[in-house]
């Protein structure tokens, strides 16, 4: 497994860079270049993905078998959640989408369904609130654009 998480690394170091150079492309922001703007969240992607990836090039983990029983399972569970998540995100909106998507990824972690989806809806909240007023940075409503303040 060494070897394969030292491949695994250089790929990744390969798409931080591409991931890097693509949030570079945007349009300058309205407010200039010092204002937070649609490259600043996908630069610090790409930087923490690079420093992960050289970490693990330097500090490969040891030979293990792949989990293929529940943990596999599990894993193979939240790629799909989070492909739903990408898709839903437009029609349903921000809120709801990651109310179900993060809800759904604790339930499957252990908590129970009410605690699971009622931390899914405060996080949720929390950073609509965050990106929408702090950021200022637009995050679609979907179903929710009744909401929305002019």
């Amino acid at each position: 497994m060494t070897f394969n998480d030292r491949i695994f690394g250089v790929l990744m170091i390969v798409l931080a860079v591409a991931y890097g150079w693509a949030a570079t492309q945007f349009p300058e922001p309205f407010g200039g270049a010092e204002a937070v703007g649609p490259d600043t969240f996908p630069k610090l992607l790409a930087i923490v993905l690079a420093i992960s990836s050289l970490y693990l090039i330097v500090r490969p983990d040891p030979d293990n078998a792949w989990p293929w029983s529940r943990t596999g399972i599990e894993l193979i569970i939240a790629v799909v959640v989070l492909i739903f998540y990408a898709m839903l995100l437009q029609p349903l909106g921000f809120i709801i989408s990651t109310t179900l998507a993060v809800g759904t990824l604790c339930w499957r972690m252990g908590a129970r369904p009410l605690n699971a989806y009622m931390t899914g809806a405060v996080s949720a909240v929390v950073v609509y609130f965050l990106f929408s007023f702090a950021l200022d940075l637009a995050l679609p409503l979907g179903l929710l654009s009744f909401l929305e303040m002019n």
